[in-house]
Protein backbone atom coordinates (compact mmCIF):
# COMPACT_ATOMS: atom_id res chain seq x y z
CA UNK A 1 0.00 0.00 0.00
CA UNK A 2 1.26 3.66 -0.94
CA UNK A 3 0.90 6.22 1.82
CA UNK A 4 1.04 9.44 1.63
CA UNK A 5 3.77 11.47 3.00
CA UNK A 6 1.42 13.14 5.91
CA UNK A 7 0.30 9.44 7.08
CA UNK A 8 3.98 8.18 6.82
CA UNK A 9 4.55 11.56 9.12
CA UNK A 10 1.87 9.97 11.34
CA UNK A 11 2.78 6.47 11.08
CA UNK A 12 6.66 7.48 12.09
CA UNK A 13 5.44 10.00 15.24
CA UNK A 14 3.37 6.94 16.38
CA UNK A 15 6.47 4.59 16.34
CA UNK A 16 8.52 7.05 18.04
CA UNK A 17 6.38 8.18 20.82
CA UNK A 18 5.54 4.20 21.44
CA UNK A 19 9.12 3.13 21.28
CA UNK A 20 10.33 6.20 23.42
CA UNK A 21 7.06 5.37 26.13
CA UNK A 22 8.68 1.62 26.40
CA UNK A 23 12.02 2.25 27.29
CA UNK A 24 10.38 5.46 29.89
CA UNK A 25 8.26 2.98 31.60
CA UNK A 26 10.92 0.27 31.62
CA UNK A 27 13.21 2.80 33.02
CA UNK A 28 11.02 4.27 35.85
CA UNK A 29 9.89 0.45 37.08
CA UNK A 30 13.40 -0.36 37.42
CA UNK A 31 13.95 3.38 39.55
CA UNK A 32 10.74 2.99 41.34
CA UNK A 33 11.48 -0.74 42.72
CA UNK A 34 14.89 -2.33 41.41
CA UNK A 35 14.43 -5.29 43.96
CA UNK A 36 10.96 -5.84 43.17
CA UNK A 37 11.40 -5.41 39.23
CA UNK A 38 14.31 -8.01 39.42
CA UNK A 39 12.47 -10.39 41.19
CA UNK A 40 9.28 -10.27 38.99
CA UNK A 41 12.04 -10.93 36.29
CA UNK A 42 13.87 -13.66 37.68
CA UNK A 43 9.94 -15.45 38.20
CA UNK A 44 9.12 -14.88 34.68
CA UNK A 45 12.50 -16.53 33.53
CA UNK A 46 11.47 -19.29 35.99
CA UNK A 47 8.17 -20.07 34.47
CA UNK A 48 9.82 -19.65 31.22
CA UNK A 49 12.29 -22.30 31.90
CA UNK A 50 9.72 -24.32 33.55
CA UNK A 51 7.50 -24.48 30.26
CA UNK A 52 10.58 -25.95 28.32
CA UNK A 53 11.24 -28.33 30.55
CA UNK A 54 7.80 -29.62 30.60
CA UNK A 55 7.65 -29.32 27.22
CA UNK A 56 10.53 -31.69 26.70
CA UNK A 57 9.98 -34.40 29.50
CA UNK A 58 6.87 -36.93 29.68
CA UNK A 59 4.92 -38.28 32.75
CA UNK A 60 5.51 -37.18 36.47
CA UNK A 61 8.58 -34.84 35.23
CA UNK A 62 6.48 -33.15 32.60
CA UNK A 63 3.46 -32.58 35.41
CA UNK A 64 6.46 -31.58 37.92
CA UNK A 65 7.79 -28.91 35.53
CA UNK A 66 4.48 -27.59 34.40
CA UNK A 67 3.48 -27.27 38.41
CA UNK A 68 6.87 -24.98 38.78
CA UNK A 69 5.69 -22.53 35.58
CA UNK A 70 2.27 -22.31 36.71
CA UNK A 71 3.68 -21.22 40.43
CA UNK A 72 6.10 -19.07 39.21
CA UNK A 73 3.98 -16.84 37.08
CA UNK A 74 1.12 -16.93 39.28
CA UNK A 75 3.99 -15.24 42.13
CA UNK A 76 3.65 -12.57 40.74
CA UNK A 77 0.74 -11.71 41.16
CA UNK A 78 1.95 -11.89 44.93
CA UNK A 79 4.27 -8.94 44.61
CA UNK A 80 3.38 -5.92 46.40
CA UNK A 81 3.40 -3.63 43.51
CA UNK A 82 1.63 -4.71 40.22
CA UNK A 83 4.35 -2.71 38.54
CA UNK A 84 6.49 -4.95 39.15
CA UNK A 85 4.99 -7.78 36.54
CA UNK A 86 2.69 -5.76 34.67
CA UNK A 87 5.42 -3.43 32.99
CA UNK A 88 5.93 -6.57 31.07
CA UNK A 89 2.46 -6.65 29.38
CA UNK A 90 2.51 -2.75 29.02
CA UNK A 91 6.35 -2.69 27.28
CA UNK A 92 5.54 -5.69 25.28
CA UNK A 93 2.12 -3.72 23.83
CA UNK A 94 4.07 -0.45 22.91
CA UNK A 95 6.91 -2.48 21.44
CA UNK A 96 4.21 -4.21 19.37
CA UNK A 97 2.76 -0.68 18.22
CA UNK A 98 6.14 0.87 17.21
CA UNK A 99 6.67 -2.05 15.38
CA UNK A 100 3.54 -1.84 13.17
CA UNK A 101 3.74 1.74 12.94
CA UNK A 102 7.30 1.42 11.91
CA UNK A 103 6.17 -0.63 9.21
CA UNK A 104 3.79 1.40 7.88
CA UNK A 105 5.80 4.33 7.80
CA UNK A 106 8.53 3.02 6.15
CA UNK A 107 7.82 -0.40 4.59
CA UNK A 108 6.96 1.07 1.11
CA UNK A 109 9.29 2.03 -1.90
CA UNK A 110 9.20 4.52 -4.68
CA UNK A 111 9.23 2.09 -7.22
CA UNK A 112 9.69 -1.39 -8.42
CA UNK A 113 13.21 -1.56 -9.53
CA UNK A 114 14.14 -3.90 -12.84
CA UNK A 115 13.45 -3.28 -16.76
CA UNK A 116 10.11 -2.46 -17.66
CA UNK A 117 8.16 -4.93 -19.42
CA UNK A 118 5.14 -5.34 -22.05
CA UNK A 119 1.98 -7.42 -21.56
CA UNK A 120 2.14 -11.12 -21.94
CA UNK A 121 1.52 -12.35 -25.42
CA UNK A 122 0.16 -15.38 -23.98
CA UNK A 123 0.04 -15.64 -20.17
CA UNK A 124 -1.09 -18.90 -18.14
CA UNK A 125 -2.13 -19.13 -14.60
CA UNK A 126 -2.14 -21.96 -12.78
CA UNK A 127 -4.76 -21.99 -9.93
CA UNK A 128 -4.71 -24.78 -6.99
CA UNK A 129 -7.80 -24.35 -5.68
CA UNK A 130 -7.42 -25.39 -2.17
CA UNK A 131 -4.41 -23.52 -1.16
CA UNK A 132 -4.60 -20.79 1.22
CA UNK A 133 -8.07 -22.61 2.42
CA UNK A 134 -9.99 -21.37 -1.17
CA UNK A 135 -8.28 -18.22 -2.15
CA UNK A 136 -8.15 -18.64 -5.75
CA UNK A 137 -12.63 -18.91 -5.32
CA UNK A 138 -12.95 -16.37 -3.18
CA UNK A 139 -11.04 -14.00 -5.01
CA UNK A 140 -12.12 -15.01 -8.74
CA UNK A 141 -8.74 -15.40 -10.16
CA UNK A 142 -10.18 -17.28 -12.89
CA UNK A 143 -12.36 -15.03 -13.97
CA UNK A 144 -9.97 -11.93 -13.28
CA UNK A 145 -7.40 -13.54 -15.28
CA UNK A 146 -9.72 -14.44 -18.08
CA UNK A 147 -11.08 -10.45 -18.04
CA UNK A 148 -6.57 -9.82 -18.62
CA UNK A 149 -6.43 -12.37 -21.40
CA UNK A 150 -4.78 -14.70 -19.27
CA UNK A 151 -5.59 -18.84 -19.77
CA UNK A 152 -6.33 -19.88 -16.34
CA UNK A 153 -5.87 -23.52 -15.36
CA UNK A 154 -7.31 -25.27 -12.45
CA UNK A 155 -4.65 -28.36 -10.70
CA UNK A 156 -7.46 -30.51 -10.20
CA UNK A 157 -6.90 -33.89 -7.69
CA UNK A 158 -5.18 -36.34 -9.48
CA UNK A 159 -3.29 -33.63 -11.75
CA UNK A 160 0.77 -33.42 -11.99
CA UNK A 161 1.23 -29.53 -11.29
CA UNK A 162 4.56 -29.85 -13.27
CA UNK A 163 2.75 -31.38 -15.94
CA UNK A 164 0.30 -28.52 -16.60
CA UNK A 165 3.16 -25.86 -15.95
CA UNK A 166 4.81 -27.90 -19.45
CA UNK A 167 1.50 -28.24 -20.98
CA UNK A 168 1.15 -24.54 -20.67
CA UNK A 169 5.06 -23.82 -22.07
CA UNK A 170 4.57 -26.12 -24.86
CA UNK A 171 1.30 -24.29 -25.96
CA UNK A 172 3.59 -20.74 -26.28
CA UNK A 173 3.19 -19.36 -23.13
CA UNK A 174 5.71 -16.83 -22.28
CA UNK A 175 4.68 -15.81 -18.65
CA UNK A 176 4.02 -18.21 -16.37
CA UNK A 177 2.02 -17.86 -13.17
CA UNK A 178 1.52 -19.82 -10.37
CA UNK A 179 -1.49 -19.03 -7.44
CA UNK A 180 -0.83 -21.01 -4.38
CA UNK A 181 1.26 -21.72 -1.64
CA UNK A 182 5.40 -21.94 -1.77
CA UNK A 183 4.96 -25.28 -2.58
CA UNK A 184 3.80 -25.22 -5.96
CA UNK A 185 5.42 -21.92 -6.59
CA UNK A 186 8.82 -23.45 -6.38
CA UNK A 187 7.81 -25.52 -8.90
CA UNK A 188 6.23 -23.64 -11.73
CA UNK A 189 9.43 -21.17 -11.12
CA UNK A 190 11.49 -24.05 -11.61
CA UNK A 191 9.52 -24.97 -14.70
CA UNK A 192 9.60 -21.07 -15.95
CA UNK A 193 13.56 -20.99 -15.17
CA UNK A 194 13.91 -24.06 -17.37
CA UNK A 195 12.22 -23.41 -20.33
CA UNK A 196 13.38 -19.23 -20.09
CA UNK A 197 10.08 -17.96 -19.66
CA UNK A 198 8.98 -14.85 -16.87
CA UNK A 199 7.44 -15.98 -14.07
CA UNK A 200 4.48 -14.19 -12.10
CA UNK A 201 3.34 -15.05 -8.11
CA UNK A 202 0.40 -14.75 -7.13
CA UNK A 203 0.13 -15.12 -3.45
CA UNK A 204 -3.05 -17.46 -2.85
CA UNK A 205 -1.27 -19.41 -0.49
CA UNK A 206 -1.72 -19.69 3.68
CA UNK A 207 1.78 -18.04 4.15
CA UNK A 208 3.14 -16.97 1.10
CA UNK A 209 7.12 -16.02 2.26
CA UNK A 210 7.83 -15.73 -1.60
CA UNK A 211 5.50 -13.02 -2.29
CA UNK A 212 6.43 -11.18 0.84
CA UNK A 213 9.98 -11.16 0.25
CA UNK A 214 9.68 -10.36 -3.50
CA UNK A 215 7.70 -6.98 -2.05
CA UNK A 216 3.70 -8.06 -2.77
CA UNK A 217 0.91 -7.11 -0.91
CA UNK A 218 0.06 -10.42 0.35
CA UNK A 219 -3.67 -8.58 1.46
CA UNK A 220 -4.66 -7.50 -1.93
CA UNK A 221 -3.91 -10.90 -3.91
CA UNK A 222 -6.14 -9.92 -7.57
CA UNK A 223 -2.98 -7.71 -7.91
CA UNK A 224 -0.77 -9.89 -7.89
CA UNK A 225 -2.31 -10.56 -11.80
CA UNK A 226 -1.57 -6.93 -12.51
CA UNK A 227 2.12 -8.46 -13.80
CA UNK A 228 0.91 -9.70 -16.46
CA UNK A 229 0.16 -6.61 -18.17
CA UNK A 230 2.50 -3.32 -18.50
CA UNK A 231 5.02 -5.01 -15.69
CA UNK A 232 8.81 -4.71 -14.42
CA UNK A 233 10.50 -7.49 -14.50
CA UNK A 234 14.13 -8.84 -12.59
CA UNK A 235 15.68 -11.64 -11.75
CA UNK A 236 16.15 -13.51 -8.69
CA UNK A 237 17.89 -16.58 -7.09
CA UNK A 238 16.71 -19.93 -7.06
CA UNK A 239 18.05 -22.52 -4.39
CA UNK A 240 18.82 -26.26 -5.14
CA UNK A 241 18.49 -29.40 -3.21
CA UNK A 242 19.79 -32.88 -5.01
CA UNK A 243 18.02 -31.21 -7.90
CA UNK A 244 14.92 -30.11 -6.36
CA UNK A 245 14.47 -25.86 -6.64
CA UNK A 246 13.15 -24.28 -3.98
CA UNK A 247 12.29 -20.74 -3.34
CA UNK A 248 12.46 -20.21 0.79
CA UNK A 249 14.07 -22.69 2.57
CA UNK A 250 14.73 -26.27 3.76
CA UNK A 251 14.50 -27.46 7.38
CA UNK A 252 15.89 -30.56 8.84
CA UNK A 253 16.37 -31.92 12.21
CA UNK A 254 13.46 -31.22 14.49
CA UNK A 255 11.35 -29.42 12.52
CA UNK A 256 11.72 -31.66 9.93
CA UNK A 257 10.81 -34.55 12.27
CA UNK A 258 7.79 -32.65 13.35
CA UNK A 259 5.86 -32.47 10.34
CA UNK A 260 6.27 -35.43 9.13
CA UNK A 261 3.68 -36.53 11.21
CA UNK A 262 0.18 -36.88 9.66
CA UNK A 263 -1.47 -35.29 12.32
CA UNK A 264 1.09 -32.21 12.08
CA UNK A 265 -1.56 -29.96 9.79
CA UNK A 266 -4.50 -30.17 11.77
CA UNK A 267 -3.09 -29.97 15.45
CA UNK A 268 0.31 -28.89 15.20
CA UNK A 269 0.35 -27.26 19.45
CA UNK A 270 -0.11 -30.99 20.30
CA UNK A 271 1.62 -32.44 17.67
CA UNK A 272 4.88 -30.80 18.73
CA UNK A 273 3.96 -31.22 22.48
CA UNK A 274 4.13 -34.89 21.71
CA UNK A 275 7.22 -35.24 19.75
CA UNK A 276 9.63 -32.72 21.39
CA UNK A 277 10.35 -35.57 24.37
CA UNK A 278 11.55 -38.18 21.65
CA UNK A 279 13.63 -35.00 20.29
CA UNK A 280 14.77 -32.85 22.96
CA UNK A 281 13.95 -34.61 25.75
CA UNK A 282 17.41 -35.21 28.50
CA UNK A 283 17.84 -39.18 26.98
CA UNK A 284 16.90 -38.14 23.31
CA UNK A 285 19.21 -38.90 20.28
CA UNK A 286 21.28 -35.91 18.57
CA UNK A 287 19.56 -35.69 14.64
CA UNK A 288 22.20 -37.83 12.35
CA UNK A 289 23.22 -34.53 10.52
CA UNK A 290 27.12 -33.86 9.77
CA UNK A 291 27.95 -30.70 8.02
CA UNK A 292 31.69 -28.65 7.90
CA UNK A 293 31.46 -25.13 9.49
CA UNK A 294 33.21 -22.37 7.14
CA UNK A 295 36.19 -22.65 8.84
CA UNK A 296 36.29 -26.36 7.87
CA UNK A 297 35.49 -27.67 11.59
CA UNK A 298 33.45 -30.87 10.88
CA UNK A 299 30.12 -30.85 12.63
CA UNK A 300 27.91 -34.34 13.42
CA UNK A 301 25.13 -32.63 14.03
CA UNK A 302 22.27 -29.89 14.83
CA UNK A 303 18.82 -29.80 16.33
CA UNK A 304 18.32 -27.90 13.34
CA UNK A 305 19.50 -26.86 10.44
CA UNK A 306 18.11 -24.21 8.38
CA UNK A 307 19.35 -23.69 4.52
CA UNK A 308 17.35 -20.35 2.91
CA UNK A 309 17.27 -19.04 -0.93
CA UNK A 310 19.37 -16.08 0.49
CA UNK A 311 19.90 -15.08 4.06
CA UNK A 312 17.34 -14.29 6.42
CA UNK A 313 17.43 -11.48 8.93
CA UNK A 314 17.93 -12.70 12.35
CA UNK A 315 19.76 -10.98 14.34
CA UNK A 316 17.18 -7.52 15.01
CA UNK A 317 13.34 -7.31 15.29
CA UNK A 318 12.70 -4.90 12.48
CA UNK A 319 12.11 -7.08 9.44
CA UNK A 320 12.46 -10.22 11.29
CA UNK A 321 12.36 -13.54 9.49
CA UNK A 322 12.42 -11.89 6.02
CA UNK A 323 15.17 -11.41 3.31
CA UNK A 324 16.67 -8.32 2.57
CA UNK A 325 16.98 -9.27 -1.17
CA UNK A 326 16.58 -12.53 -3.39
CA UNK A 327 19.69 -11.69 -5.81
CA UNK A 328 22.43 -12.03 -2.87
CA UNK A 329 23.84 -15.24 -5.07
CA UNK A 330 23.95 -17.17 -1.73
CA UNK A 331 22.21 -19.54 0.47
CA UNK A 332 21.48 -18.59 4.13
CA UNK A 333 22.57 -20.98 6.79
CA UNK A 334 21.81 -21.36 10.28
CA UNK A 335 22.04 -23.96 12.51
CA UNK A 336 20.80 -24.80 16.47
CA UNK A 337 21.83 -27.08 18.86
CA UNK A 338 20.20 -27.29 22.40
CA UNK A 339 21.81 -29.13 25.58
CA UNK A 340 19.64 -32.09 26.58
CA UNK A 341 18.60 -29.64 29.58
CA UNK A 342 16.61 -27.59 26.55
CA UNK A 343 19.51 -24.77 26.67
CA UNK A 344 21.12 -23.21 23.81
CA UNK A 345 24.86 -24.50 24.35
CA UNK A 346 26.95 -20.99 24.55
CA UNK A 347 29.76 -22.29 22.44
CA UNK A 348 27.54 -24.04 19.67
CA UNK A 349 24.19 -22.55 20.08
CA UNK A 350 23.47 -20.79 17.14
CA UNK A 351 25.89 -20.43 14.13
CA UNK A 352 24.75 -18.40 10.98
CA UNK A 353 26.77 -17.31 7.83
CA UNK A 354 26.37 -18.13 3.66
CA UNK A 355 27.61 -19.76 1.21
CA UNK A 356 26.83 -20.59 -2.56
CA UNK A 357 27.27 -24.59 -1.81
CA UNK A 358 26.39 -26.70 1.48
CA UNK A 359 26.44 -30.51 2.41
CA UNK A 360 24.93 -32.37 4.88
CA UNK A 361 25.38 -36.03 5.27
CA UNK A 362 24.28 -38.57 7.23
CA UNK A 363 24.57 -42.07 8.22
CA UNK A 364 20.54 -42.68 7.94
CA UNK A 365 19.08 -44.11 4.21
CA UNK A 366 16.59 -41.35 4.57
CA UNK A 367 16.77 -37.82 5.82
CA UNK A 368 13.36 -36.13 7.14
CA UNK A 369 13.18 -32.43 5.47
CA UNK A 370 11.24 -29.82 5.52
CA UNK A 371 11.20 -28.49 1.54
CA UNK A 372 9.20 -25.01 1.42
CA UNK A 373 6.74 -26.53 4.01
CA UNK A 374 6.93 -30.07 2.34
CA UNK A 375 7.70 -32.93 4.63
CA UNK A 376 9.89 -35.04 2.33
CA UNK A 377 12.77 -37.61 2.90
CA UNK A 378 15.55 -37.70 1.04
CA UNK A 379 18.83 -39.93 0.74
CA UNK A 380 22.01 -38.27 1.79
CA UNK A 381 23.89 -36.87 1.25
CA UNK A 382 22.05 -33.46 0.73
CA UNK A 383 23.82 -31.04 -1.47
CA UNK A 384 22.62 -27.46 -1.59
CA UNK A 385 23.53 -24.77 -4.32
CA UNK A 386 22.37 -21.73 -4.92
CA UNK A 387 21.05 -20.96 -8.71
CA UNK A 388 22.49 -16.97 -9.29
CA UNK A 389 19.62 -15.35 -11.39
CA UNK A 390 18.26 -18.15 -12.62
CA UNK A 391 14.69 -16.76 -12.57
CA UNK A 392 12.76 -13.81 -14.51
CA UNK A 393 9.99 -12.34 -12.07
CA UNK A 394 7.60 -10.02 -12.86
CA UNK A 395 5.95 -7.95 -10.78
CA UNK A 396 3.82 -5.11 -10.90
CA UNK A 397 4.66 -1.57 -11.26
CA UNK A 398 2.80 -0.29 -8.27
CA UNK A 399 4.07 -3.09 -5.74
CA UNK A 400 5.86 -2.10 -2.67
CA UNK A 401 8.55 -4.03 -4.12
CA UNK A 402 10.70 -5.02 -1.68
CA UNK A 403 10.48 -6.59 1.89
CA UNK A 404 10.47 -5.56 5.57
CA UNK A 405 14.56 -6.42 5.77
CA UNK A 406 14.84 -4.10 2.96
CA UNK A 407 12.97 -1.31 3.96
CA UNK A 408 13.53 -1.88 7.74
CA UNK A 409 16.89 -0.42 8.69
CA UNK A 410 18.19 -3.54 10.95
CA UNK A 411 18.93 -2.21 14.71
CA UNK A 412 17.52 0.27 17.07
CA UNK A 413 19.80 3.32 15.78
CA UNK A 414 19.12 2.86 12.10
CA UNK A 415 15.21 2.77 12.63
CA UNK A 416 15.18 5.36 14.68
CA UNK A 417 17.07 7.77 12.29
CA UNK A 418 15.22 6.69 9.59
CA UNK A 419 12.13 7.25 11.27
CA UNK A 420 13.27 10.75 12.59
CA UNK A 421 13.99 11.41 8.44
CA UNK A 422 10.07 10.08 7.69
CA UNK A 423 8.55 12.62 10.47
CA UNK A 424 10.90 15.65 9.06
CA UNK A 425 10.84 15.03 5.51
CA UNK A 426 7.56 12.56 4.81
CA UNK A 427 9.87 10.10 3.11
Amino acid sequence: MVRSPVARRGFALAALVAGLAALVVTVLVLVRDPVQSVVAVLLVACAVAAAWAALVRRGARRFAAATVAVVALAATAFLPDLHAYLWFAVVAVLVAVSAGASRAALGHAAAVTGNPAGPARHGVLILNPRSGGGKAARFGLAERARALGVEPVELRPGDDLRALAEQAVARGADVLGMAGGDGSQALVADVARQHGVAFVCVPAGTRNHLALDLGLDREDVPAALAAFGEAIERRIDLAELNGRVFVNNVSLGVYATVVQSPAYRGAKAATAAQRLPDLLGPDAPRPDLAFSLPDGTRCESADVVLVSNGPYRLEHLSGFGTRERLDSGVLGIVTVTADRAGRLSPRRGRRSWSAAEFVVDSGSPLVEAGVDGEALRLPPPLRFRVLPGALRVRMPREAPGASPAALLPAGPRALTAALVRALTRGV
